[in-house]
């Protein structure tokens, strides 16, 4: 059996789907490495709405989701921007989608940590206005029982004039946090709004600053997620942290390397390409746990070409392509996104993805995929 697919350059191309999915099994904790997947939201398909309307979740799909990351030993970072937090899903859905994730963590014993933003803001804020708008949302997720995630702000991105202004909003946080948190820095590769975040543009700068805020408060900081996608600046970070501050990596181009580490560290991981990837991630986890770092590398490094597909510029629509897997690999019913991001990306990256994917074997059916992208591609007019 074959499929055939669009390609970038306008033609269409043979492609001979695998018949069967990689043996993959649920196993014992992992012991070596804290490893977080940043899912995404099921959208209800049957809602009456518009992209400019609030958010319409499938609550029932979004928390089996989860589940099934929690089944195969990886921790759920929730309410982050693969649930497109500020690209459609606002803080009203994000607040309930903490609640109801948390909820569900605690009966299912899974781990799960939050983002804390200031998305509740939707104009220009002062300084003040922007703490206050932190404190709402870490009070949520402090009330609910994960742990916390201190997100990069845009309003503090346009509010700050020095780096002294972020270094007063984190520490004030910092002191008041009740649990140490993980702080993260998004680039502006995934969100242009974050460019000169921590008061300069200049990344030495930034990262200096970042540091500081860390050293003044190293009992209240329990990790860092950076997501330059600068494997390099990384590794750089992590070996400046204070004795006990853990690095996770964000970096979904360079993450095997990253977790596997070298001789003076390596990285835990909070990515967004582990909601597509969860069962075999844990997998290569499990066998890194063992030792074998060549194993793990065996299995996670020739993930990393769909990886770097899924998070091709403009990099934030990578969403698109993690909820399209999801959709082929069984996990949800339908190819619908938050506010209608699923028309994102164009048919020729779906193809790519799809052929990446199949290659990987990371669908459970691989049948039923080939069928879902046959029905997508007839709805573009590619008859088989």
């Amino acid at each position: 059996m074959t499929i055939r697919l669009p390609d970038s350059a306008g033609g269409l191309r043979t492609y001979e789907p695998r018949a069967e999915p990689l043996a993959l099994t649920t196993g014992a904790p992992f012991t070596s490495r804290t490893v977080f997947s940043a899912a995404h939201v099921v959208a209800d398909p049957f809602a009456d709405t518009s992209p400019d309307s609030a958010a319409a979740v499938d609550w029932d799909a979004t928390l089996a989701f989860r589940r099934h990351l929690w089944s195969h030993g990886l921790g759920v970072a929730e309410a982050m921007d693969t649930a497109q937090r500020g690209m459609g899903l606002d803080w009203a859905g994000a607040a309930e989608l903490i609640r109801r994730s948390a909820a569900e963590a605690k009966a299912v014993g899974g781990l799960i940590a939050c983002g804390v933003g200031t998305d509740q803001l939707t104009g220009p804020a002062t300084l003040a206005e922007v703490r206050a708008a932190y404190e709402e949302q870490l009070a949520l997720v402090e009330a609910s029982g994960a742990r916390s995630i201190l997100m990069a702000s845009r309003a503090l991105a346009a509010a700050a004039s020095s780096p002294e202004d972020y270094l007063e909003v984190y520490g004030h946080l910092l002191r008041q946090a009740t649990e140490p948190v993980i702080l993260h820095w998004l680039g502006p590769m995934f969100d242009p709004a974050l460019e000169g975040y921590w008061g300069s543009s200049d990344l030495d700068a930034a990262t200096d600053t970042f540091l500081e805020v860390i050293a003044a408060h190293p009992d209240k900081v329990e990790g860092i997620k950076v997501s330059l996608l600068d494997a390099q600046r990384e590794i750089d970070i992590r070996r400046r942290l204070p004795q006990g501050v853990r690095c996770y990596t964000g970096d979904d181009f360079n993450y095997p390397e990253l977790i596997a580490g070298d001789e003076k560290g390596f990285s835990h991981a909070l990515l967004g390409i582990f909601d597509p990837l969860g069962p075999l991630a844990a997998e290569a986890v499990r066998v890194l746990d063992t030792g074998d770092v060549t194993g793990f590398r065996e299995l996670l490094d020739p993930t990393v070409e769909l990886s770097r597909h899924l998070f091709q510029t403009p990099t934030r629509f990578y969403k698109t392509g993690v909820v399209f897997l999801a959709w082929l690999a069984g996990h949800q019913s339908h190819f619908t996104m938050v506010g209608g991001l699923q028309s994102a990306r164009s048919l020729p990256h779906f193809a790519r993805a799809y052929e990446l994917a199949d290659g990987l074997g990371l669908f459970p059916d691989p049948k039923s995929a080939e069928e879902r992208m046959k029905t997508l591609l007839a709805l573009y007019g590619v008859t088989q």
